[in-house]
């Protein structure tokens, strides 16, 4: 078993009292860090040249789970959001819909579906965690809306969106989709349902895009009881910074799935960890048990940030190949 590392923040880089922070991304060019709030319906912008006070945010009309770099367009980015696929234009804020996720049939009445609420399936979903791969697709999990529904059930969906602008449902299935990336080599894809508690490890075809589901292993298992694996970071040397969802923690895993390094965060319900240089930047939500957790509650749905002397692995972008 090898040494831990640890590391301790004691403060949040921006204490913004998010609802549901995710998606820290780094816009290289601008050293600007972008993120959203799922749930307050929100994207944040910082530059982090200038610092906390350059913070910026656009109120949105719905709610956006993951971003992604465009190849050759560094006026917008492209988004997985309520309704499916869309680019939004960093400066003003106007985004359009590419490629909607639910079928005419699925926009239908259907009496809640699995979860028994919610009118049609397309109303009761939303997007939630995702990432391009090195042939610039991107793949977005869709899960239940906890907007929507009382409970979450397993209505989920892991899509891909090809650079033709055609979309593939990859896995069906799915409760929580979360953390996904792909080992340096690009042989293998890493995917987390984040109730399973596990990241898995599949055979990937990089020419095709298609995952080997029925030939996964599990990569890692969270070893902190009731925490879960949620959003992670992949760095240069193929290590998972991994956010472990109600243990206030972010540890970092070698490619043994094995836990080298912690840190501690001031606050439990940590999501998504993102790099700029070597720098650290980790999400989190509202605390979901204030009164069991009470000192979890002052810095909850901060924005943490720490040094951890490894650059990110360089992110993909989406290969948009569809003229306007």
């Amino acid at each position: 078993m090898p040494d831990i590392k640890k590391y301790k923040i004691t403060e949040p880089y921006l204490d913004l009292q998010c609802g549901l922070g995710e998606a820290p991304f780094w816009e290289k060019k601008r050293n600007t860090l972008r993120f959203v709030d799922i749930v307050k319906q929100k994207l944040h912008l910082v530059n982090l040249t200038e610092g906390p006070s350059s913070h910026k945010q656009w109120d949105l009309d719905f709610n956006i789970g993951t971003t992604a770099d465009i190849e050759g367009n560094d006026k917008e980015f492209v988004f997985g959001g309520k309704l499916g696929y869309g680019i939004m234009d960093r400066e003003t804020g106007k985004s359009t819909w590419i490629q909607k996720m639910w079928t005419d049939e699925e926009r239908k009445p259907d009496g809640g579906g699995k979860p028994g609420k919610g009118e049609t399936r397309e109303v009761r979903m939303r997007s939630n965690d995702g990432s391009v791969d090195v042939k610039g697709r991107y793949f977005v999990g869709a899960m239940n809306d906890p907007a929507v529904v009382d409970a979450l059930t397993d209505e989920g969906v892991l899509f891909r969106l090809d650079p033709d602008g055609s979309i593939h449902r990859m896995k069906e299935s799915v409760s929580i989709p979360n953390g996904m990336s792909w080992t340096l080599d690009n042989k293998f894809m890493y995917f987390t349902d984040s109730p399973s508690g596990k990241i898995m490890k599949y055979p990937y075809d990089v020419e095709t895009g298609n995952p080997s589901w029925d030939k996964g292993e599990t990569f890692f298992t969270c070893p902190i009881e009731g925490g879960v694996p949620d959003g992670h970071a992949q760095d240069e040397e193929g290590f998972f910074w991994v956010a472990l969802f109600g243990t206030g923690k972010v540890v970092r895993v070698n490619t043994e799935g094995e836990v080298v390094a912690e840190i501690e965060c001031p606050t439990r319900c940590v999501t998504c960890p993102g790099f700029a240089g070597t720098e650290l930047f980790i999400t989190s939500a509202e605390e979901e048990s204030p009164d069991e957790y009470p000192w979890s509650t002052k810095y909850q749905g901060g924005i943490f940030k720490i040094d951890v002397g490894v650059r990110g692995c360089p992110l993909n972008r989406f290969k948009y190949e569809v003229k306007a």
